[in-house]
């Protein structure tokens, strides 16, 4: 049965996917949908479609919420059929790693039925509203508030670090809702549609001289009851269960690349006639890196059939966090070093790849602070995986 699945998945790919779908994908390209989507080849948007009609962009979901309905089985042939043939990613988005999973959780069926299905056919972009100009690695002494309303809640306060905010249709925000208990039981989880007066992304500029980033402030944001998600003042429980996902998520750019990394530093350092890295030293640390990078695959790979399976990751999504966040600033150590004196160009004097690795090195190294930073997540896996004293 499932030799028979393959093949229907490898026909309907061949028949579907784009040849343009077919090539690497830059950071630029990705997919991300929304109400105002920017598609950079209009293929990109003939391949989402035909995905979601599907129910591929999540196929491992329920065909009830816009998903394929696959099993763990049908879903890995699916993706090892879609790597075998180079095909793009069809869509990518907080709304499918972050929110969903808390949605299926704990959402009602009103809210997934309202939600979900918009997320797999990429037509609602989401973002994330935790951190505080105050509350950043405190998470749970936010502040932003949000107070009862015949029919609602009214918001006032602001967020900070919001990824894409000002491209972002809804948003998904911790709030105050009690503050005359303890911090972290007087915290809710609240959607937000983010079209509507009193709502004001302004975009943050990082030292790379670009930025995802921005601050979100709420005048008077009114959102109705039935965006409650769970129990009014149970939010911490959910925004722990969702920065899991969120780091096993952010763990995986630590295996990203648009192309090996070894094709930029041979350009650099030069190659011997067998296509070997020239110095011997260098080739070491290559070598190294591209170890550990395997070994952290095989690793994820186990992760995943493991959660297939209905294991729950946990606190172990804190060692994905941290070693892939950590993973990836070694692979752009490396590119910077072997760069040598092209790396510290910003502008006109070399090309505009050495320009773009430069400026991705240095946007590495907000990788280990997003999500949780590297400390924090060194905290974690001491307390609550090695049960550390």
């Amino acid at each position: 049965m499932l030799n028979e699945f393959r093949k229907e998945v490898r026909s309907w790919l061949e028949e579907n996917c784009p040849p343009t779908m077919r090539t690497p994908m830059s950071e630029k390209e990705i997919v991300w949908g929304g109400r105002n989507a920017k598609f950079p080849h209009p293929d990109a948007k003939v391949w989402m479609d035909r995905m979601a009609a599907k129910g591929w962009t999540v196929p491992e979901w329920p065909r009830v919420y816009g998903g394929g309905g696959l099993n763990p089985q049908e879903t890995q042939v699916l993706r090892e059929e879609m790597q075998d043939l180079g095909c793009r990613l069809p869509l990518n988005s907080f709304g499918i790693h972050m929110l969903a999973p808390v949605l299926m959780k704990y959402g009602t069926e009103e809210q997934k039925l309202e939600h979900l299905p918009k997320i797999a056919r990429g037509e609602i972009r989401w973002c994330q509203g935790y951190s505080e100009p105050e509350s950043g690695s405190d998470l749970a002494s936010l502040q932003m508030r949000a107070e009862q309303t015949a029919d609602g809640f009214l918001l006032n306060g602001s967020k900070v670090w919001t990824s894409y905010a000002e491209e972002s249709d809804w948003i998904f925000c911790l709030v105050r809702t009690d503050t005359t208990v303890p911090k972290q039981q007087g915290i809710s989880f609240v959607l937000v549609d983010m079209n509507q007066p009193g709502v004001k992304a302004e975009p943050i500029l990082l030292i790379s001289g670009n930025s995802p980033f921005c601050e979100v402030f709420f005048t008077n944001v009114k959102t109705p009851k039935n965006n409650l998600v769970g129990r009014l003042n149970g939010g911490w429980e959910i925004a722990k269960a969702l920065l899991t996902h969120e780091r096993q998520w952010i763990s995986g750019m630590g295996l990203t690349e648009e192309e090996p990394i070894e094709n930029y530093i041979k350009s650099k350092m030069g190659a011997d006639a067998e296509g070997r890295l020239l110095d011997l030293a260098f080739r070491d640390k290559l070598t190294h890196f591209h170890l550990d990078s395997a070994a952290f695959e095989l690793t994820l790979e186990r992760e995943t059939a493991l959660q297939k399976a209905g294991h729950s990751p946990g606190a172990a999504s804190s060692i994905f966090k941290l070693y892939g966040t950590e993973l990836n600033k070694r692979r752009y150590d490396l590119i910077v070093e072997a760069a040598g004196f092209d790396a510290l160009s910003w502008e006109g004097e070399v090309s505009a790849v050495d320009h773009v690795k430069t400026r991705t090195w240095l946007r590495t190294k907000g990788n280990s602070i997003e999500g949780g930073t590297s400390e924090i997540q060194l905290n974690v896996i001491a307390k609550r995986v090695l049960g550390l004293p």
